[in-house]
């Protein structure tokens, strides 16, 4: 399992991710006008955002990897800091901002996510270096925050509306519920990225079982729900 995990894990991560984008876009037209063709822009952005993920190996594997040595994007943990944490935020907030009817519920998400630009960005002035040198804790659980924020809002419009009894049919309730389960799992390994290394390689292989498991059951989903849901005009 650990040798195949090693040989496979990336090509494996890339698949699941690339069926869904792929799904998205030849179903692009069944979402083209409800708030959900965001979800298919953000696969489509996830997936090209992992696999630039991967830059520092191509560039070492084309022996180019001098041209980054030594500088701030060396590493690739801004990626996953500023484009993925920030992008998953932006992309929720703006769903549920626009698919929400109650405008007391519609001011405080937009007041939340005030404070979180101003906090990332009062962090990131800060803190200009550790953004890019790990994976950063007060980022992930500041983005834990605003997502809790969003999924909050989604489901306590949704109980009070009488979608919920058909909130299995809402393709909005699978957005809520798959991005904050991936961030209630993903985000507590974050505080243990420290051991991220190949001198450990047992705490590599377990990070790399989390993270396949739950990608898969990510993607897979909302894949499914893109298929199975129909379009909300909402």
């Amino acid at each position: 399992m650990e040798e195949f995990l090693k040989q496979n894990y990336f090509l494996l991560t890339y698949s699941v991710e690339f069926l869904a984008a792929v799904i998205g876009l030849i179903l692009f037209k069944k979402y083209s006008h409800v708030a959900a063709k965001f979800l298919i822009y953000f696969l489509v952005f996830a997936f090209f955002i992992d696999l630039l993920h991967s830059y520092p190996q191509y560039l070492k594997s084309l022996n180019k990897f001098d041209l980054i040595e030594g500088t701030l994007i060396e590493k690739n943990y801004w990626l996953s800091n500023i484009l993925w944490f920030g992008g998953v935020v932006c992309f929720l907030f703006y769903v549920n901002y626009k698919i929400s009817s109650n405008p007391r519920f519609r001011i405080a998400l937009k007041y939340c996510f005030i404070t979180y630009v101003i906090l990332f960005v009062l962090y990131g002035i800060f803190n200009f270096d550790l953004l890019f040198t790990t994976l950063n804790s007060f980022v992930a659980v500041l983005s834990l925050w605003m997502i809790l924020v969003c999924s909050s809002v989604f489901y306590v419009e949704i109980l009070q509306s009488n979608l919920i009894f058909q909130f299995y049919k809402s393709i909005y309730f699978y957005i809520n519920t798959c991005f904050l389960l991936w961030s209630i799992l993903i985000v507590p390994i974050v505080f243990y990225e420290i051991y991220f290394s190949t001198a450990d390689w047992n705490f590599v292989i377990l990070k790399w079982q989390i993270y396949l498991s739950v990608n898969i059951i990510f993607y897979l989903t909302l894949s499914i729900a893109l298929i199975c849901c129909k379009p909300e005009t909402k």
